[in-house]
């Protein structure tokens, strides 16, 4: 068998790809930006060619930074950005519009009335799921109602649809495979998570034809082989997809229900594994498919919050406070406390528990006295806050208590930002010795798929501890942070 595994990271704002040794060593990477594109307000959308050109670049430049042929590649892995929906025309693999991302929020009004006519119950108990801009079901829906043609070419079966794992597969495969794997498929709105299939009511409420979407497959088995590529050979396999936030539950080794970890990326995600039966949330936290694994399915409980990293890139391009997000640290460790200043960053309205896509952000508390240091280190706070909110929730649905919280992501590496999380939510926090635990969840999936890796828990073996950051801020000055962060909520 040849001696390694490609792992493509398909994210919101880059491509990466990373080459992956038996002994679970990343080898090469490879990654390159792309442009994020903002018609108006609140809408975001990416170039489905501009993604492509992006990950082979990643390819490429992975093998050649490992310094290994192509044809040592014994299979390949995808995780990527999850609810971004992509159509294309079936013949000649082009897209018919540009990708809506998981960001925009564009459906709303479908969202709303969908409220309004008491369908969001349907949704949320077969789909696990809230009615909610957020999901590729409405996105989907806006496309067929706003852009002339669509409907029609989708009755003449012209047309495909799916989230980016399915783009990269057809793309990968020459246009053989139009597959989703289940953790994807489960934030469509459109799958019964229970049954692990596409559900026609729902599909039908939304008016979208079922024969648009992919096949629904596991998460760990091969979907396709390679073909017709530049920077492959024909005949490799792709054995193993998983929704970005998923792949890196998996990658951080939490194999056991009341497992939990938090990525943070653009947004912060924090998954914790429930099992084999789906806890569904009395506060509107998502229930959702973790993985689809030889006939079984594992799912999670879900806190998406929207703007995580994203805040600090504002304060980089929009206010030029800092020159690179690595900066935010330096800076926000200049004072002790952010002085009463709070940032609520509903740049594209709020997430979970709240759920308010007309929300906008704010920064309350500013006097004479505030510094550009006192704002960065709100915007930390901010972020860590927001998961606060999650775990809170979290451990009321799921009766579960979190003993520790693994981490990964840009952002982990910041360790004023991971001291301020582990105070907020009074539970140690834990960072692994490799941080791409997403794309290295891909690599394990398509590895066990074709034996390169025996089973789970050698990749349990394997993980590894950097660092753990434990609570030390003082209970009062807790509570004091807490409470103004939830004054100025109410006002966002």
């Amino acid at each position: 068998m040849p001696d390694y595994i490609l792992a493509i990271d398909q994210g919101t704002t880059s491509s990466r790809a990373l080459i992956v040794d038996k002994s679970m060593n990343i080898r090469g990477v490879g990654q390159q930006e792309f442009k994020q594109r903002y018609p108006r307000p609140g809408w975001v959308e990416h170039e489905p060619e501009a993604i492509w050109r992006s990950v082979e670049h990643s390819i490429a430049a992975a093998i050649k930074n490992a310094g290994i042929k192509a044809a040592d590649i014994a299979g390949i892995g995808i995780t990527n950005q999850r609810e971004t929906i992509v159509l294309w025309d079936p013949k000649s693999g082009k897209p018919v519009h540009n990708a809506i991302v998981w960001q925009c929020r564009r459906s709303a009004a479908i969202c709303e009335r969908l409220r309004s006519r008491g369908l969001e119950r349907i949704f949320t108990r077969k789909t696990g799921l809230l009615l909610d801009p957020y999901f590729s079901g409405t996105k989907l829906a806006w496309l067929f109602e706003n852009v002339a043609g669509l409907r029609a070419r989708a009755k003449a079966g012209s047309l495909k649809a799916g989230t980016i794992d399915s783009y990269l597969v057809f793309r990968l495969t020459g246009g053989k495979s139009h597959v989703t794997d289940a953790s994807n498929a489960s934030r469509t709105l459109l799958l019964d998570i229970k049954k692990v299939a596409w559900d026609e009511e729902l599909a039908d409420l939304l008016r979208i034809p079922l024969s648009l979407l992919p096949r629904v497959v596991g998460n760990s088995e091969v979907y396709g082989k390679t073909k017709g590529l530049g920077c492959l050979p024909d005949g490799i396999p792709i054995a193993g997809m998983a929704g970005d936030q998923q792949a890196a539950l998996f990658g951080q080794a939490c194999f056991n229900q009341g497992d939990a970890k938090c990525t943070f990326g653009t947004g912060s995600f924090l998954l914790m594994n429930t099992g084999a039966k789906p806890a569904f949330s009395k506060n509107r936290l998502l229930t959702t498919i973790a993985w689809h694994l030889d006939g079984r399915t594992t799912y999670a409980l879900e806190g998406s919050v929207f703007i995580a990293g994203a805040a600090v890139q504002w304060l980089r391009d929009g206010l030029q406070m800092i020159k690179t997000s690595r900066d935010i640290e330096a800076l926000a460790a200049r004072v002790g406390s952010s002085d009463g200043v709070v940032m609520v960053p509903a740049l594209v309205g709020l997430g979970a528990p709240h759920w308010r896509p007309e929300a906008r952000g704010l920064i309350s508390g500013i006097t004479r006295g505030t510094t550009a240091a006192h704002i960065a280190r709100a915007a930390l706070e901010a972020i860590a806050l927001q998961n606060y909110e999650i775990i809170k929730a979290m451990e009321s649905d799921s009766g579960l208590k979190l003993r520790q919280l693994k981490v990964d992501g840009g952002a982990a590496a910041n360790d004023l930002l991971m001291q301020i999380q582990a105070d907020l939510i009074h539970r140690d926090i834990v960072r692994p010795r490799l941080i791409e635990t997403t794309a290295m969840g891909a690599a394990f999936l398509a590895g066990l798929a074709i034996g390169y890796w025996p089973d789970v828990e050698a990749i349990a073996r394997a993980w590894k501890e950097d660092r753990t950051f434990s609570a030390r801020m003082d209970a009062d000055v807790r509570k004091d942070l807490i409470r103004r962060w939830n004054v100025a909520v109410g006002k966002a």
